[in-house]
């Protein structure tokens, strides 16, 4: 059974698998979760619910407290925190031993007015339960800090301060099964989230170099996030930045969910491992879960904002194509290759060109209330 918001109702769900597709009425974002309990509980008189999955970001701390209330197994409110909340994880990482950058909540006057006398600007002021780059700030100055902290006003709290590291972001990608991560792959990000999404830009991302001494680093530190975390059953994604300054990976994020962006796509050209259909299969089979075999390719992902609400990118036509975006106002390729610097030059010869083709730009996203 799904059970989504009204104005997904036509989206391309897998029909065929479904039994019954519930929707919730929401008003810009906002979710009744009061009458989303009722509305569970009169379906629970007939049908009785084993598994209980959060398809997205904003639904893991609804879902967590679904389990809780009707005490179905599974990641509860507590846990879901480290996996939504930004300080949360922050203090979770940083209390782990794991390299953090320098971060502050912002609850307290005299709290923040020292962090930012000791440590220098610029910071990022991020909002703890959004998904992506979705509303944070760049700060550059003390008194812009303080404007935007007052513009808050009640909502303040809701919000995370960190200072800023320039560097290169990667994402690694995992499937879990019994506090053990069965399957990962390491990426890294030709633009990094935040530069997309506050500077305009074509999103890239490509399989790191298998075996290199930074994909052996991220891997270990993404099963040691996991482990810490307690994510004992499901799929993740996890980022982290390299530091210009010290050439350190440093904890970003994590999730309890696939990655966004068609990452799925762009994990299943290289590996032959669908992250779906496989977390699927670990939540149905749980102990007697068998991965598939696992292949070795190189992939990569590009994907622009389009001014054509139906983009045509039939001029891009090199044989390493194996997936094309098909999304109104969206234009986006991944290339499939056994050597990584075959990716990286078509990535970088399609950038240039999506600029000219396709790329157009939105305004920046804020912060959806919950």
């Amino acid at each position: 059974m799904l059970i989504t918001s009204k104005k997904l109702e036509h989206k391309e769900w897998p029909r065929e698998s479904l039994d019954e597709i519930f929707y919730i009425p929401d008003d810009n974002e906002n979710v009744n979760m009061d009458n989303v309990m009722k509305g569970i509980a009169y379906i629970m008189r007939e049908h009785q619910f084993d598994i209980i999955v959060a398809l997205d970001d904003y639904d893991v701390e609804r879902v967590a407290h679904i389990r809780e209330e009707f005490r179905i197994p599974g990641m509860g409110q507590t846990t879901a925190r480290h996996f939504r909340d930004k300080l949360a994880m922050r203090i979770q990482a940083k209390d782990s031993g794991l390299l953090v950058p320098p971060f502050t909540d912002v609850f307290n006057n005299k709290t923040v007015a020292t962090y930012i006398s000791q440590v220098p600007a610029p910071w990022v002021l991020k909002p703890r339960s959004a998904a992506s780059a979705v509303g944070i700030k760049k700060i550059q100055t003390a008194d812009q800090l303080w404007y935007i902290l007052d513009t808050l006003g009640d909502k303040r709290f809701q919000y995370v301060l960190e200072q800023f590291v320039p560097g290169d972001v990667f994402h690694v990608d995992a499937l879990i099964n019994n506090d053990k991560v069965l399957f990962s792959r390491v990426h890294q990000y030709m633009n990094t989230p935040m530069e997309v999404a506050h500077e305009g830009g074509v999103f890239r991302s490509h399989t790191l170099t298998y075996g290199s001494e930074d994909e052996k680093a991220l891997q270990a530190m993404n099963v040691e996030v996991l482990k810490t975390f307690g994510l004992r059953r499901g799929a993740s994604h996890t980022e982290f930045i390299k530091a210009h300054a010290d050439g350190k990976f440093y904890f970003l994020e994590t999730s309890a969910r696939v990655g966004g962006a068609n990452i799925v796509e762009m994990v299943e050209a290289s590996s032959g491992i669908n992250l779906w259909a496989e977390w699927a299969k670990i939540e149905v089979f749980q102990d007697n879960y068998k991965l598939p075999k696992i292949n070795k390719d190189y992939s990569g992902i590009i994907v622009s904002l389009a001014k054509q609400q139906f983009p045509d990118t039939s001029a891009y036509s090199d044989p390493e194509i194996c997936w094309r975006m098909n999304m109104e106002n969206h234009a986006g390729l991944i290339v499939k290759s056994k050597k990584l610097e075959r990716v990286k030059d078509l990535l970088n010869q399609y950038a240039s060109r999506f600029y000219t083709d396709f790329f157009a730009k939105a305004p920046i996203r804020d912060v959806p209330t919950n």
